[in-house]
């Protein structure tokens, strides 16, 4: 075997999740009632180019979760030895982007580093000139030719991924004919299609500091995002769900119980209180470097430990939101005649509170992840996020604050992570918007009686 395959803490519980909603959709498919409002989702147009949009970002997260080491030359004694370097099926995918480094900065579509350096001239003069790149643009014979190529590349590149896009649609549109989201699916295999072609032969986005292609760092970066913004949930929303919950409907001494532990939370600074965790974490994982075979395993543990402290320390907000739609629904009609009739408490919270409020943890679990995934960018600014080893939207703008102070400035590394982190944002944010109005039921009930 080639390789062996590694599964990292992150890796797993991606698996887990991917199980749950598997499943989940399996058993919502089932029942009419709770297919509903997804029907009513899959109308809107907006929601389906937004999830056309994540669904993108999401294969390449998952690709970048099947991991490997890849094995070395065997040893004089015959003993297979594997790479201490952790590969992912999206490394493997993208090998150019990955390996051809140059030595230090170059911009976008450049051809030639983007400083100086004393270099030996024909005559055997020493002279300060722009080297060439080692890859980008090598096979120009000139530079006047580079416009020109990279145009054919675009229209090459484009008119096939014009091509594949529009089959694309047309099997989507046998089963969901939607003109929007059709033309979104061509337009967006289009521009994949060109930068495929640009990404062989340039690169595309500039280089950092080491010479790593920066489109490749901000690919490698969605996974991170993912992470922090998903795994996350499976801490915060139990947490909020059965806290916000229960204080709402039992109230007396199990709501001032619940109220003063969260109103004690969020009265510490929240930056401060993750802060102090995540160092106390650090420490704890500095102590024990036993624990890791490689350094990936310990910058992922140092992930997950950070979704763990985000997940204990964000749950206020949703548990606040769910008490008081609770102590609302609890003064209902049909919740006192349940509760006239002898249904036990369970009952009703499972078959009547449940549902009122799951708009309510839907559209917030949707909105936390935008503001988790931009969390990690401040808290990786200020070198309490993850594991600086590790690719992220955060590692990318700390790297690049002192770059943009630098003369001649070099600003194409921010700007990459900001788009990269703004379309995954915003197309969170306007799936959340279409989960809202389909889930709210009092929305659902002024357009029955419109």
């Amino acid at each position: 075997m080639s390789f062996i395959p590694v599964v990292l803490w992150s890796d797993a519980l991606v698996f887990l999740l991917v199980g749950v909603i598997v499943m989940a959709a399996l058993y919502i498919r089932k029942r009419e009632h709770l297919m509903l409002p997804w029907k009513r989702v899959a109308r809107s147009n907006v929601a389906l180019v937004s999830m056309l949009v994540l669904s993108v970002f999401l294969v390449i997260g998952l690709l970048d979760t099947l991991h490997y080491r890849a094995a070395l030359p065997q040893s004089s004694n015959g003993e297979k030895v594997y790479s201490p370097e952790v590969l992912s099926a999206f490394d493997t995918l993208v090998g150019p982007l990955r390996t051809r480094t140059e030595k230090t900065y170059s911009a976008p579509f450049a051809l030639h580093l983007y400083a100086k350096e004393s270099m030996t001239d024909a005559q055997g003069n020493v002279v300060r000139e722009y080297p060439r790149l080692q890859y980008g643009g090598v096979h120009l014979a000139h530079e006047s030719q580079r416009n020109m190529d990279v145009l054919k590349r675009v229209a090459n590149g484009g008119v096939v991924g014009f091509l594949f896009g529009c089959l694309l649609a047309w099997l989507l549109g046998r089963r969901v004919p939607r003109l929007p989201v059709q033309i979104a699916l061509v337009v967006f295999a289009t521009l994949a299609g060109a930068g495929i072609d640009l990404a062989n032969a340039y690169h595309v986005l500039g280089t950092d500091k080491v010479g790593q292609d920066v489109l490749y760092l901000s690919l490698k970066s969605i996974r991170t995002g993912l992470i922090i913004g998903t795994l996350t949930t499976l801490v915060t929303l139990p947490l909020a769900l059965f806290l916000g919950v229960a204080a709402g409907y039992f109230r007396g001494w199990v709501d001032d119980v619940i109220q003063y532990i969260y109103t004690v939370l969020s009265s510490i600074p929240s930056v401060l209180l993750i802060a102090a965790a995540v160092l106390m974490m650090q420490v704890t994982i500095d102590t024990h470097p036993e624990w890791f075979d490689t350094s990936a395993a310990r910058a992922d543990m140092r992930l997950v430990a950070l979704c763990l402290i985000l997940g204990l320390t964000s749950w206020t907000g949703l548990c606040r939101l769910l008490r008081g739609e609770t102590l609302k629904l609890r003064e209902m009609e049909y919740i006192q005649a349940a509760q006239a009739f002898g249904v036990s408490s369970m009952r009703i919270l499972s078959r009547h509170i449940m549902p009122n409020v799951m708009h309510i943890i839907l559209i917030a679990l949707v909105m936390d992840f935008s503001a988790l995934v931009l969390a990690e960018a401040v808290l990786s600014y200020v070198g309490v996020g993850v594991d600086p080893s590790m690719i992220s939207f955060g590692t990318m703008i700390n790297g690049a604050r002192l770059e943009m102070g630098r003369e001649p400035m070099v600003w194409w590394s921010l700007a990459s992570a900001f788009v990269f982190m703004l379309i995954l944002v915003l197309a969170a944010n306007l799936l959340a918007d279409a989960v809202r109005d389909a889930f709210d039921p009092r929305l659902n009930r002024t357009e029955g009686k419109a």
